[in-house]
């Protein structure tokens, strides 16, 4: 996932220090959503300041994710890092070996007495962020999935469909092969190749992506997207490239 456009929340070890409870507690959440999704981040910081007296979250916008990430690190080097921190999924290995620079969500929840219940949230997106042993690391606050957009337009002209079934990758060449006999110069690009044509397609699949669990149960992960399955995948990607039917 790339998650990206995606990130999980991380819990500093400073989240639960004791505060006097006469006195509002303010919690610090730094976060990397700008635009519509800096919009919601907003719009939920607000409901909950407003519905309740006892705690006040400050939200800042520290850039984008891996500066969001940097900017984490850099405070907490220097002993002044916030409560909550947005990190995006390529920084997940990062923060689960910066022992004693957060506190894994299961642990927040468990001091706290809060119930948590972890098969809340979709399996795929729980399975990134969760040990091997089956203990939540982080909290999930937003995922990206890959979306297929379609020019209907150029479809009808290319004689296609407009509701045509692009449910596979078979039937998807079959049209890029129709596409191109009638002149289309472009009939297929993507984006973040590596995300979408490699570790989705291998999540979706069941086919991993690297040992040891994904990388998630030691460091010395090797990658082995090598499968037949991957293979055939990213060879069909070259020669539809090569045939003009593919382009990035």
């Amino acid at each position: 996932m790339k998650n990206l456009v995606l990130g999980a929340v991380a819990l500093c070890s400073t989240a639960l220090t004791p505060t006097l409870a006469v006195a509002q507690a303010e919690i610090q959440f730094w976060h990397a959503f700008t635009g519509r999704l800096g919009d919601l981040v907003a719009e939920q910081v607000e409901t909950f300041n407003n519905s309740q007296s006892d705690y006040k979250v400050v939200a800042s916008h520290k850039g984008n994710y891996s500066e969001t990430l940097n900017a984490g690190i850099a405070a907490f080097r220097a002993g002044e890092q916030p409560n909550i921190l947005m990190v995006f999924e390529v920084g997940t290995a990062t923060m689960m070996s910066a022992k004693g620079a957060v506190k894994p969500v299961y642990q927040v929840m468990s001091e706290a007495g809060a119930t948590f219940d972890q098969d809340a949230f979709i399996g795929s997106v729980k399975g990134y962020y969760t040990s091997t042993d089956g203990q939540m690391l982080s909290l999930p606050f937003n995922s990206s999935t890959p979306v297929l957009w379609v020019n209907k337009d150029a479809l009808k002209e290319a004689g296609i469909a407009a509701d045509v079934d692009l449910s596979t990758w078979d039937k998807v060449g079959d049209v890029l092969d129709t596409l191109k006999a009638s002149g289309s110069e472009c009939p297929l690009t993507t984006a973040w190749q590596s995300w979408i044509h490699l570790e989705n397609f291998s999540a979706y699949h069941n086919a991993p992506f690297a040992t040891k669990d994904n990388g998630f149960a030691a460091l010395d992960t090797e990658l082995s997207f090598n499968s037949p399955l991957q293979i055939k995948h990213i060879q069909t990607m070259g020669d539809w490239a090569k045939e003009g039917k593919f382009f990035y």
